[in-house]
């Protein structure tokens, strides 16, 4: 009955899911010039179930729209079968989360971990807290996580949880305090062979490390793998807080280098790259792009942006994560002291025009924040890559236009930003091992991960040399391989 409906609304005209999904793609108008793809007929009802969570939608779409080709090989509908039982969580956790601030009065938030798949390994994914977080973003963030875990080659499971606790403006003790409660609730289901989570947005060093201690004093163990991205102090891993951006830029370089791809093969040296977000990701690819000797010109954070003309110096690097990492300041406020110009209200992908062009594009803060007005700007003037750091930060209908446009370079951020939970796994043997790697070790690690991942891509790209394809196709057939050898499918 609630399908007829559904349709008679889409007969009538009248705003159903679809609608919405395609507001959370970039669809600003309806006299856009490109329309969003249309909804592959198998979803209908997982889309009828969960049109409240559009995020997580389209995650979902743009995952079965790359993968169409082999749904097409396949008249027997094993591969559809398959994903649909992929799209659903394992088991969802959800708690209240009680703490006390500062002036003694008690707050309320809610807390979740979205243990979607354990076919691979333990569930692993970070905990964001933010106060946009819900069920359908942490399901969005766990279902990419799956298969950006999965091109790792390491034995991890996807799964992603977090609050919307918003630790912006919040005093160390309160953000320990809510960092105490939530674990109070959490440990009970966590285990180094069950569910491994990490950091996110909102949840750095300080408050993982808040995190394993309320967990010792719980438990009494010293299970050190139970959570990563912990300090080296407490057995963590070198290079975990950098090895998202970092990996991030091999990969962007080993596709901007490769002599076999239909792209002119060249260097980032002298190449104005523009960054978006100013957490981990993005200091550390623009701390990797200044070694590599590229121009680094722009960097973000949610109420403006820093534009460097002639690119960012190494002293403006260290006055910005000092910035982020020590003082806690917004860009605004550290403006005077770098080389760059501050623009209010805007972002990187907001300010491009005829003065302002990038050769290679780095979105690193939140999902959806390159929509398909920005896609259309950089490559009017002369975009020759957009590489994820962040979790689908490109809109959907920004993703088709950079389909359109094959002499672009695109790597979805499932497997341009897997370097972070390639160096969490990593941190998990080392703990296993009661064992710690040097620095040297891991970063080689690193970079052969990002090697193996890149070949996967080109491996999968099909026919129209599709990187995006290749990392979409690539993770999911690991997927379906293994639940078809547990007997799950």
């Amino acid at each position: 009955l609630f399908k007829s409906f559904n349709w008679i609304l889409v007969v009538l005209g009248v705003t159903t899911l679809s609608s919405v999904a395609n507001r959370a793609q970039g669809a600003s108008t309806p006299s856009s010039s490109s329309s969003s793809p249309a909804p592959l007929a198998f979803l209908r009802d997982l889309e009828s179930k969960y049109s409240h969570q559009p995020t997580f939608l389209q995650a979902v779409q743009e995952m079965a729209t790359s993968l169409q080709p082999l749904f097409d090989k396949d008249p027997s509908g094993f591969y559809q079968r398959a994903f649909l039982t992929m799209a659903e969580p394992e088991r969802i956790i959800s708690f209240r989360v009680p703490w006390v601030d500062d002036e003694g009065i008690q707050r309320i938030n809610r807390g979740w971990r979205v243990e979607f798949s354990s076919v691979l390994g333990p569930y692993k994914g970070g905990l964001r807290f933010h106060p946009t977080v819900d069920e359908g973003i942490l399901k969005f963030l766990g279902f990419e996580q799956i298969f950006k875990n999965a091109l790792t080659g390491l034995p991890l499971g996807g799964g992603k949880g977090g609050s919307d606790f918003d630790p912006k403006n919040k005093s160390k003790a309160e953000i320990q305090r809510f960092c105490t409660s939530f674990m109070n609730e959490l440990y009970r289901y966590l285990h180094p062979s069950t569910d491994v989570p990490a950091g996110d947005i909102g949840v750095g060093g300080q408050e993982i490390g808040y995190l394993i201690g309320q967990y010792k004093r719980l438990t009494n163990r010293h299970d050190g793998g139970v959570l990563t991205g912990k300090s080296v102090n407490i057995g963590g891993s070198y290079y975990r807080p950098e090895a998202t951006g970092y990996g991030l830029v091999y990969i962007a370089q080993l596709a901007i280098e490769d002599e076999n791809r239909p792209f002119e093969a060249t260097t980032l040296k002298n190449k104005r790259c523009a960054i978006s977000g100013s957490g981990n990701v993005a200091q550390y690819a623009a701390q990797k792009l200044l070694q590599l000797d590229a121009k680094v010109v722009t960097i973000s954070d949610s109420s403006g942006c820093l534009y460097f003309k002639d690119g960012m110096t190494e002293d403006d690097w260290n006055v910005i994560v000092k910035a982020k990492q020590v003082d806690r300041m917004r860009l605004k406020q550290i403006e005077d002291d770098v080389t760059g110009v501050y623009m209010e209200n805007a972002s990187p992908w907001t300010i491009v025009n005829n003065s302002i062009k990038y050769d290679y594009a780095f979105p690193c803060a939140t999902q959806n924040e390159v929509d398909h007005d920005a896609i259309e700007a950089l490559v009017k003037n002369g975009l020759k890559g957009l590489f994820e750091g962040a979790n689908l930060p490109t809109t959907q209908l920004g993703q088709q236009i950079l389909s359109d446009n094959p002499d672009v370079i695109y790597i979805p951020g499932k497997a341009s930003n897997a370097g972070g939970v390639g160096v969490s796994g990593f941190e998990m043997t080392q703990n296993a091992q009661k064992m710690a790697w040097s620095a040297d070790v891991v970063d080689e690690r690193l970079q052969d991960l990002m090697k193996g991942i890149y070949r996967q891509l080109v491996e999968h790209s099909g026919a129209e040399d599709s990187l995006e394809r290749g990392a979409n196709q690539a993770g999911f057939l690991k997927v379906v391989h293994a639940m078809k050898d547990l007997g799950w499918l």
